[in-house]
Formats: structure tokens, sequence, C-alpha cells
């Protein structure tokens, strides 16, 4: 998610760039990340977290 970083953790976003699954089993998607929003996103200033950050890493994929 996209969102203020004055906003409440489950508040108002500006857009979705992916989704996290905790509890997925090995059928269902875990992670996902529209990498061309994710990259405008930091692209024009906006911090990841980092969660976020790691899961990237995990997922072997590099933010601009």
């Amino acid at each position: 998610m996209v969102t203020d970083s004055r906003n409440r953790r489950d508040g108002r976003f500006i857009e979705r760039v992916g989704f996290y699954n905790p509890v997925a089993n090995e059928k269902q998607e875990r992670v996902r990340f529209t990498m061309d929003r994710l990259n405008y996103w930091v692209g024009v200033g906006a911090q990841l977290s980092d969660s976020v950050a790691k899961l990237l890493k995990e997922q072997k994929v590099v933010a601009a």
C-alpha cells in the first residue's frame, strides 16, 4: 500500500501496489508486487517500510 506516513496503519491509502499473505499454503500466492507502480512511487520519493524491503529482498527483486 502507498500511504501518507501520517495516516493510521489501517487507514486510508493512496494506491495498492501489492499484497502479502503470511499464511499462504503451497498452492496460494504468498506475495505479489506491481513493480512498475512500486518503482514509480520510489522514484517520486516514497520510502519502503523495513517489512516491504525485506519481502523484496526475499523475492530477489530490487526497487529502483
